[in-house]
C-alpha cells in the first residue's frame, strides 16, 4: 500500500520504515515551502491508515510560530541587545545578538530554568550556513512569539487577479502603495546603492516570507569583500529572480536615502503593514 502524506513524512507499511522528507506543495492556489514540526496526531493518523490498509492525507499546516524583537538593541547596536544562546539555558555564552525588528522562525517551545525557550529555524536556504555553526535558542521573555502564515511562493503559470500595485521611485527614494485608486502607504525607503541598484522595470510579487536570513557577498553582484549577515530580515516580498526584494530594515534608519544592496528598505513596522496588505502578484513599478 502506499500512503501519500503532504507534509513531511512517508510511511511504508509493513516494514516500519519512517523517512522524513521536505516538499513543496500547493494549498489555496498558493506554493508553500513547510519545514515545522509534524502536526498533532499526524504521526498516529498515518499509522492508523497502514494498520488499516486506506490511504492517509494529512493536511499540512499553513501557519508557523515567529518570534519577533521588540525590545532590543537599536540599529547601531546601542542598548540592550537580545542574546542567541547555543542551548536553552544563560549558562551557555551567547552567539548572536540581535536588535529590535528581527523575526525569526521557531521551531519549537523548550521549558527549562523556569522560563520558556525558543529554538530558531533557518527553513529556507541559506547561502553561508557555516556561519551558523551552533543551535539557536532565544529566552520567551525578552520577544514577542505569535502565529503567521508560512511563506509563499506563486505557483508557476498562477495569475492572481488584484487591483492593488506598488510604485517606487528612486528619485524621491519613496513607496507608494495603491488599492485601485486609493493610496494606502507613502513611505521614504532605502533603494540600491549606486554599484548595486535597485532594478527598474515592472515587476510582480511572486515570493513572501516573514523571515528570510541575508548573507553576503553575493555572487555577481555585490564585492567579494562585502560580507554581511542579516539573521531575521522581516517581513520580505521577493519581485526579482535575482534577489530584489521590499522588506524591514532593523540595520539602519536612514530612509529616504540610497543605502541597500538593491532591495527596497522600509521600517521593520512599516514593511509589516505592507506585507500583510498586499496580495501575491502585486505589480511593483520601479522607476526614476
Amino acid at each position: 500500500m502506499d500512503i501519500i502524506y503532504k507534509n513531511r513524512i512517508y510511511l511504508a507499511a509493513g516494514v516500519g520504515l519512517l523517512i522524513v522528507m521536505p516538499i513543496l506543495y500547493f494549498t489555496d492556489a498558493r506554493r508553500i515551502t513547510s519545514s515545522i514540526p509534524l502536526v498533532e496526531g499526524a504521526a498516529e493518523q498515518v499509522a492508523a491508515a497502514a494498520t488499516d490498509g486506506v490511504e492517509a492525507v494529512v493536511e499540512p499546516p499553513q501557519t508557523a510560530l515567529y518570534l519577533e524583537v521588540l525590545d532590543g538593541c537599536a540599529d547601531n547596536f546601542a542598548g540592550a541587545c537580545v542574546n542567541v544562546r547555543p542551548q536553552p539555558s544563560t549558562n551557555y555564552p551567547a552567539v548572536a545578538t540581535l536588535r529590535t525588528g528581527v523575526v525569526l522562525r521557531v521551531e519549537k517551545v523548550i521549558q527549562n530554568e523556569g522560563r520558556d525557550w525558543y529554538k530558531v529555524t533557518f527553513d529556507e536556504w541559506v547561502r553561508y550556513p557555516e556561519r551558523v555553526a551552533k543551535e539557536w535558542y532565544v529566552a520567551g521573555d525578552v520577544v514577542h512569539l505569535f502565529e503567521h502564515d508560512v511563506p509563499q511562493i506563486l505557483a508557476t503559470g498562477e495569475k492572481p487577479q488584484t487591483n492593488k500595485r506598488i510604485e517606487v521611485d528612486r528619485t524621491l527614494q519613496m513607496l507608494y502603495a495603491y488599492d485601485g485608486d486609493t493610496l494606502f502607504m507613502e513611505q521614504a525607503i532605502s533603494t540600491g546603492n549606486d554599484d548595486t541598484p535597485t532594478p527598474r522595470g515592472n515587476f510582480k510579487i511572486f515570493h513572501k516570507t516573514p523571515s528570510r536570513y541575508m548573507q553576503g557577498p553575493v555572487p555577481g553582484i555585490t564585492a567579494d569583500d562585502d560580507v554581511y549577515d542579516l539573521p531575521g530580515v522581516p517581513w520580505t516580498m521577493y519581485f526579482t529572480k535575482q534577489g530584489g526584494a521590499i522588506h524591514g530594515a532593523y540595520w539602519h534608519d536612514e530612509f529616504g536615502q540610497q543605502h541597500s544592496h538593491g532591495c527596497v528598505n522600509l521600517p521593520p513596522q512599516k514593511a509589516k503593514e505592507l506585507y500583510e496588505w498586499a496580495d501575491m502578484g502585486t505589480p511593483v513599478w520601479v522607476h526614476d
